[in-house]
């Protein structure tokens, strides 16, 4: 929003700004924020940063070294439409507290990291994203999970009856109109908030599940600033279902027998404006490039290791299964939803060819996430991998309805989150290259996954196993 700290300032001056809010991104991928009143923000706010601790949730640092800062950037300032009070909002960097260096595990400055190594090595000047938003939105969650009493109980209207319209049946949702879909009016507002931040929309609809499951599409922005994008965006439709007495969720499977939410990554480089993915002698495959097979080839080879940042959680997993157009093996196809990597059929000018990397979901650091994915593309094309002497395709088929034999030629992605982590931690070397991940990073990130998602999920017993096993 602001080229300059002396414009944002006087912004603050001239528009009766009474709050500051910084907001910073936890490892786990969280925002957390902090507030100051407008007359005690200034130039020194802006150059030094403001202290906070950095070993309460963040989880940056330690108890006894936590002191770290948080430093606003002029450039990602919007005026936060959620606060009684006028209030201009920036995102911020976290940097050490002495010498207000970039914090080695701070996630943006990791992902600002991996855009710095892609120009070096020459290859591309800018890497293109655009996540798709899909989430579920609820009239109300109860959960319960004591050692006496383990209850969900979600109420979703559009999957009740309400003697004036129909429910929307079981994965029947996509593109539903009024009046059986009952969201429209507040995705719009959505849509429209966004827009006024400046985050333009390409359209949202009805998503395939039944209970209150939507989308929103954005154009491909370059790789930071569609992280930032990604965590305003996330931020907004929050925010505006609870102005209606409702909750958004990303959950990656909120609810059995229904289509999950995944966070499709679409991708492209470009290198002083020139497209690098079309095949200008349209002789490979989909008129893709050899950069952008060896691309695509990267990101398969190192797919099974990228799940421990993109699908870090043990919910990924429930997504990440067969009949939900989720992906479940490391192939590419033209149009295909059941493949890893989706080349879409209807982006055919040089300016549009993009490829669609579709196992992620929004339990990841989104800053982490599109940093791994580039590190890997990248490594595929200094690597020259070739898709199709992996068995990476392409295949234009459904893989679920192919032979056995078929089938166990293809690498599959890991089937639960302690799978992902030690592939993580099998295969990390891509993403250490040119410093953009910090050795630290993983250390603490494998450990605090394990010990406080994996763990406590595996040892609770589940509701169906009383089901199947309380008669033994």
């Amino acid at each position: 929003m602001f080229a300059s700290p002396a414009e944002a300032l006087k912004y603050i001056r001239d528009n009766g700004i009474a709050m500051v809010d910084l907001k910073v991104c936890g490892m786990g991928g969280q925002w957390m924020h902090i507030s100051l009143p407008a007359r005690r923000f200034g130039l020194t706010e802006f150059e030094e940063g403001v202290g906070y601790d950095g070993s309460a949730e963040s989880g940056f640092t330690t108890v006894e070294c936590g002191d770290v800062v948080a430093i606003p950037l002029p450039e990602t300032g919007f005026v936060d439409p959620f606060w009684n009070e006028p209030t201009l909002s920036f995102i911020c960097r976290t940097a050490t507290a002495d010498t207000r260096e970039p914090l080695a595990l701070d996630p943006r400055s990791t992902a600002e990291k991996a855009v710095s190594h892609m120009r070096q090595t020459g290859i591309a000047d800018e890497a293109l994203m655009a996540p798709e938003f899909e989430f579920h939105i609820f009239d109300n969650v109860q959960v319960v999970d004591e050692p006496y009493h383990i209850a969900i109980s979600i109420r979703a209207s559009e999957t009740h009856p309400d003697g004036v319209t129909s429910a929307i049946p079981i994965k029947r949702g996509y593109m539903r109109v009024p009046p059986t879909e009952h969201l429209h009016n507040l995705r719009s507002e959505i849509a429209l908030e966004l827009e006024r931040l400046g985050i333009p929309i390409r359209y949202h609809h009805h998503e395939v599940g039944a209970p209150g499951q939507c989308e929103i599409e954005v154009g491909l922005q370059p790789l930071v600033q569609a992280a930032d994008h990604t965590m305003l965006i996330k931020y907004v439709v929050k925010n505006v279902a609870r102005r209606h007495n409702k909750l958004a969720t990303f959950m990656p499977k909120p609810i059995f027998g229904e289509a999950g939410n995944g966070m499709h990554v679409h991708q492209r480089l470009t290198k002083a404006g020139k497209p690098l993915f079309f095949d200008d002698r349209r002789k490979n495959y989909a008129d893709l490039s050899n950069l952008a097979l060896h691309y695509i080839g990267g990101l398969l080879q190192h797919g099974a290791a990228l799940t421990g940042i993109t699908n870090p959680s043990t919910n990924s997993y429930k997504r990440l299964v067969e009949g939900y157009e989720a992906p479940v093996n490391l192939f590419f196809s033209l149009a295909n939803r059941s493949a890893a990597i989706r080349v879409p059929r209807y982006a055919t000018a040089p300016q549009e060819k993009r490829i669609e990397y579709r196992p992620p979901d929004f339990t990841g650091n989104i800053y982490a996430t599109l940093a791994g994915m580039l590190m890997a593309g990248l490594d595929g094309i200094e690597s020259n991998i070739d898709p199709s002497v992996h068995h990476f395709g392409p295949f234009d088929v459904d893989i679920a309805q192919q032979s056995d034999e078929f089938r166990r030629r293809i690498a599959p992605l890991p089937r639960s989150l302690y799978d992902a982590l030690e592939a993580l931690e099998a295969d990390r070397e891509f993403l250490l290259k040119g410093g953009v991940f910090a050795e630290a990073f993983f250390n603490l990130w494998i450990s605090t996954k394990r010990r406080k998602e994996a763990f406590p999920v595996a040892i609770r017993p589940h509701p169906l196993e009383y089901e199947m096993y309380l008669d033994v």
